[in-house]
């Protein structure tokens, strides 16, 4: 599908980074700015800032700094560029955390440290994030304490925290606005919640034998649309929240366990999925609900990959991690 080319029209960047990535982020502020985070099994980690040099083509290491525990999620600040070319980036981790990074790419410490049990010097692990793109200033994280709990940045406080699901919680994602978001966990279930009316939650799907499912993705160009992945299988489960309990699409074509899905920032009905069986997926859906079993463009990569990102501000580029490498793929 792809290939690595000096030519002026390249194909492939590749980054060789010190450690295994885990986390990865494409900038909206910046072009060809990304994030990348490690995953080191001690306290200590790092997390780089990477952006392509015009003059030689190639990614290089703007700035890095330090992180405790791996960051198991790096987002961007969504949404149209500042004028003064400032952008902030979070994670999570033990905590979710701001950092506010200048145009050159320097960052500033410390960050804004957002902790919602101040009182207590044990923090439960935070899985995952979103950060809205309808109102920047709202963002939405998920805990192994069974809880989702949404903040205001600007406030440094967080507004809600509601019990999500009956085992942890593994991924949160907003739809379209700033009121729904959906969440997935431990307990097989991927849930639907509104924020004028947290007493319900809606049940969209639970996995057969209440696998657990590790991802969730908002599909925002046609929100009825969000897809999800199960922990150790080949699945990616696409879900019509108008018609909950059934999937209206499974895609199988991996080999392996598929760890990241990301939908296309500027198509509704294609998506990129990434698996330990080393490919990266292109897939069509818009033959839905007819059986998908053939995705439209693959790569396979050295190593499997653990984390990918379809670019919201540059949509021909997909970024993928696997094992000490980032590769950024013209699709």
């Amino acid at each position: 599908m792809m290939e690595e080319s000096s030519g002026k029209k390249k194909e492939i960047y590749t980054y060789q980074a010190p450690w295994c990535i885990f986390g990865l982020a494409w900038s909206q502020q910046s072009r060809f700015r990304l994030a990348i985070g490690s995953f080191i099994e001690e306290y200590t980690n790092r997390i780089q800032i990477v952006q392509r040099n015009q003059e030689t083509n190639s990614l290089e290491k703007l700035a890095e700094f330090n992180h405790p525990y791996p960051p198991t999620k790096i987002m961007w600040l969504p949404g149209p560029k500042d004028s003064r070319g400032v952008d902030y980036l979070a994670t999570t981790g033990d905590y979710l955390r701001i950092y506010k990074v200048g145009a050159d790419g320097t960052v500033e410490e410390p960050p804004v440290l957002l902790n919602n049990n101040s009182k207590s010097e044990y923090c439960a692990p935070l899985t995952s994030f979103d950060w809205n793109e309808t109102d920047p200033n709202m963002l939405g994280t998920s805990s192994i304490d069974t809880t989702c709990t949404i903040w205001d940045r600007e406030r440094g406080v967080a507004t809600t925290q509601l019990i999500a699901h009956d085992k942890e919680v593994y991924d949160i994602a907003f739809a379209q606005g700033k009121n729904v978001f959906a969440s997935v966990g431990a307990d097989g279930s991927a849930r639907l919640f509104d924020l004028r009316n947290l007493e319900h939650s809606t049940i969209t799907y639970e996995s057969e034998g209440f696998q657990p499912l590790l991802r969730v993705a908002w599909n925002k160009l046609d929100p009825n649309f969000i897809a999800t992945i199960l922990a150790d299988s080949n699945k990616t489960i696409i879900l019509d929240i108008r018609m909950p309990s059934t999937p209206v699409s499974t895609l199988s074509a991996h080999t392996a366990a598929v760890n990241s899905v990301a939908w296309a920032p500027h198509s509704p009905c294609h998506i990129c999925t990434g698996s330990d069986d080393k490919s990266a997926l292109i897939w069509d859906l818009k033959t839905m609900p007819k059986p998908i079993t053939d995705p439209i463009l693959a790569y396979n990569a050295e190593d499997p990959i653990n984390q990918l990102e379809w670019s919201a501000a540059q949509p021909e580029w997909v970024a993928i991690a696997f094992n000490r490498k980032m590769q950024v793929l013209r699709v």
